[in-house]
């Protein structure tokens, strides 16, 4: 099957929270719950050049990989994600109480993107976000639809089979087979390649 040309469509995003162990920096996750309503998500790689500068050139240039920033738009933050994730309260009267001193778990964050021959389906896994953007307005002659934004941050995690610190995998459905039709099932785990 052909490579596609172009991407364009988002959808069939979902979130997993993490477990993380903290002397092995390794995550396990929990059965990823769909996030419905995907606008956009725009996210910008972290980490910098560095220079070393001798005999009159760059004698040697490294780069560091510190994951991706950025925002997910979407329709409206499922409840799950707000008290799963964001750690919101919810009392015994249904409301749902956003505390100050609650810190955001650990999440990873799968998706798929639209091409012009078939879709990529990705993964990022060690997400955290911020809490959504409050936001609305009154209504005019048309309704336009208010979205929430938040704000993810990816961030590099260990993963033992390939013995690497990883950000992100995403898989063609050519290439994919069974890991590419199980994507939304369970985070996909790295497999180390054929020697």
């Amino acid at each position: 099957m052909p490579k596609n040309k172009v991407k364009f469509g988002l959808k069939n995003c979902y979130f997993a929270k993490a477990t993380i162990d903290p002397e092995t920096n390794t995550a396990t996750y929990a059965t990823p719950v769909a996030w419905p309503g995907a606008v956009n998500l725009s996210l910008d790689p972290q980490g910098d050049v560095v220079r070393f500068r001798a005999d009159n050139t760059n004698y040697w240039v490294g780069q560091s990989n510190n994951g991706y920033e950025g925002d997910f738009e979407s329709a409206k933050t499922p409840e799950a994600f707000l008290t799963e994730i964001l750690n919101y309260i919810k009392d015994a009267n249904g409301a749902l109480i956003e505390s100050s001193d609650l810190e955001c778990n650990p999440f990873a964050f799968l998706f798929e993107i639209d091409g012009d021959k078939h879709a990529t389906r990705g993964v990022l896994y060690n997400c955290v976000a911020t809490r959504p953007s409050v936001a609305s307005q009154t209504t005019e002659e048309s309704t336009e639809p208010v979205t929430d934004t938040s704000t993810l941050t990816a961030s590099p995690i260990y993963n033992a089979a390939l013995g690497k610190n990883i950000t992100k995998a995403f898989i063609d459905q050519d290439d994919g087979g069974t890991a590419y039709e199980n994507w939304f099932t369970q985070v996909y785990q790295p497999v180390a390649p054929t020697p």
